[in-house]
């Protein structure tokens, strides 16, 4: 039998609590659990910092970042993490000392890193947190009902090389533009690991909805059953398109060789809900590299951006490359370009096979 012992509000007061925590009700934990070994991703630990790492602060679910101090205590979730430039961990939990996995309040085992991270901030889990009844306190719960309805929105999908190829920019900038130009245009991050930096970009740009999978439910989607990251995204839409949302750009994390990502855009489902996609690079190679693995997954990418945008010789190269034109990150801001390519999308594949203006879409000359 699994023991619990009572915890008091008092001192869950004094916890930071991360940012994959935000939608929990604070006051439905009241117990702890010793059972760390049967923790599962989207559990919640209470922790104390042992050793500060890579990770000197935490995001909190007030949106800010705190300082880490030893002794803190801290409220995480357990998880796992894919970060090619950082860290990959498992959604396991020892009771000797867990690493932080990520800053928005992952925590797990890492299993490998980057060769220039240090190591990762080391938190000793005192148990994970409970209901009343006993039951772990999983982010599952408290995630938006789950709906299986098909949606009208138009969605944009915007995928990458990597992780830093211009990704959450994209999605940022064009989001700000088409909302200037107007429309109620929702900005969803469908794919990753609980963090504000990207969700608070989003939310700066004005967009009408902003939401990522921690409100499906989920604290990281890597090593997730594509059926969950299916269903999470599909409740996203649906809740965009209830608040009055036309309009979805929705980004899938890390680069499309990332299993769950290339899942995704191997699904007919997924793929053939995307209006168009939009394709991040950091250079012209990786440019011609990302469109051939796109098309030989049955994706035609509508336009290029990212950091091979911020170079006129980079953009001309990746254009002679692939024949797709590449779009600045100021063009996407444009309320008249971010329409133009929005009315490019809606006309579809007649539009598609069309020659694209260089003054539709501003692309980098």
């Amino acid at each position: 039998m699994t023991i619990t012992t009572p915890i008091t509000s008092e001192v869950l007061a004094r916890a930071k609590w991360a940012f994959s925590t935000r939608r929990v009700q604070r006051k439905d934990a009241v117990r702890l659990s010793e059972a760390l070994g049967d923790a599962i991703s989207g559990d919640l630990v209470l922790g104390r910092v042992e050793r500060i790492g890579s990770h000197k602060k935490i995001q909190l679910a007030e949106g800010r970042g705190s300082e880490l101090y030893i002794g803190d205590l801290v409220v995480l979730a357990c998880g796992d993490r894919y970060a090619p430039d950082q860290f990959e961990g498992l959604a396991e939990l020892d009771p000797a000392g867990a690493d932080m996995l990520a800053g928005g309040g992952v925590l797990g085992r890492m299993r490998q890193s980057h060769a220039r991270m240090s190591a990762p901030t080391r938190v000793v889990p005192l148990g994970l947190l409970t209901h009343a009844s006993g039951k772990v306190i999983n982010l599952a719960s408290y995630a938006l009902k789950e709906t299986k309805k098909s949606t009208g929105i138009m969605v944009i999908g915007v995928v990458g090389a990597s992780m830093n190829s211009g990704k959450t920019t994209a999605v940022a900038r064009l989001a700000h533009g088409l909302s200037r130009a107007g429309h109620e245009v929702a900005a969803i991050k469908a794919t990753g690991t609980g963090a504000f930096g990207d969700f608070n970009a989003f939310v700066d740009t004005g967009a009408a909805y902003v939401a990522d999978f921690t409100d499906a439910g989920m604290v990281s989607t890597y090593r997730q059953p594509l059926a969950r990251i299916e269903a999470g995204l599909t409740t996203l839409l649906a809740d965009a398109e209830r608040q009055g949302c036309e309009v979805a750009v929705v980004e899938l994390a890390d680069g499309v060789f990332q299993k769950e990502t290339a899942d995704l855009l191997k699904n007919p489902k997924i793929r053939d809900g995307f209006a168009g996609v939009i394709f991040a690079a950091p250079d012209a190679l990786a440019a011609a590299g990302g469109c051939a693995a796109l098309r030989g997954m049955g994706v035609e990418p509508a336009v290029l951006t990212g950091m091979v945008s911020c170079s006129p010789l980079g953009a001309r190269e990746a254009e002679n490359a692939t024949g797709v034109r590449v779009v600045t990150r100021d063009a996407l801001s444009d309320p008249a370009q971010a329409n133009a390519l929005l009315a490019r999308l809606v006309d579809g594949a007649a539009a598609q096979a069309a020659p694209l203006g260089i003054a539709e879409v501003g692309v980098a000359a």
